[in-house]
C-alpha cells in the first residue's frame, strides 16, 4: 500500500504537465482502508480527439513501476461529459492491425485509447465516488491517514 500510494503524487505531478488532460481523480481500493491493494486506479478526462500517446506512455511507466512490486495500474479515461471512453492503450506501439491480442473495439482508430467496453465498464457511481486530486484537490472526510496524508501533499 506505501508503495502503491508513493506513486500518487508523481503521477499527478507529470500528468497535470500533459495539455490533454483536465481532471484527475483516484478510485478504487486505494481509497479505502484496505491493506494490501492489487492495484492503483487513476480517472483522467481528456478532451475529445486528442493525441493519447504522452499519457499513455506515462501510464506504461506507472504500471512498469507498480509491476516491480507485484501490483498494477490502470488509466480510466473519460470525456468532457464525464462518460467512460476506455482505457490508456498499454502497447507502446497502437496502431490497427498489429496486434492479434487487442481486445479494443476500435483498436487503433484512436492511438492509444483502449476501448475495450464489453470487458471494462465503470460505473456512474463509481466515476461520482472517485477522489479529485487536480486540477483542484477534493477535501473529503473519512480517507485513510496515509492516503489524507498523500492529498495534503498534492493541495
Amino acid at each position: 500500500r506505501e508503495h502503491l500510494l508513493s506513486y500518487v503524487g508523481w503521477f499527478v505531478e507529470e500528468a497535470a504537465k500533459l495539455t490533454v488532460v483536465r481532471r484527475i481523480a483516484l478510485l478504487g481500493s486505494i481509497t479505502t482502508e484496505k491493506k494490501d491493494p492489487k492495484d492503483i486506479d487513476f480517472v483522467v478526462t481528456v478532451d475529445d480527439d486528442v493525441d493519447l500517446e504522452p499519457l499513455a506512455r506515462l501510464g506504461r511507466k506507472l504500471k512498469g513501476r507498480t509491476q516491480q512490486i507485484n501490483c498494477g495500474a490502470d488509466i480510466f479515461l473519460t470525456n468532457l461529459q464525464g462518460k467512460y471512453i476506455g482505457r490508456t492503450c498499454h502497447w507502446s506501439r497502437c496502431e490497427p492491425g498489429i496486434r492479434v491480442s487487442c481486445d479494443a473495439l476500435n483498436c487503433g482508430r484512436r492511438h492509444y485509447l483502449h476501448d475495450d467496453l464489453n470487458t471494462v465498464t465503470l460505473s456512474k457511481e463509481a466515476m461520482r465516488t472517485s477522489l479529485e486530486l487536480w486540477p483542484a484537490v477534493e477535501r473529503r472526510k473519512g480517507l485513510p491517514v496515509d492516503l489524507g496524508n498523500v492529498v495534503r501533499k498534492l493541495q
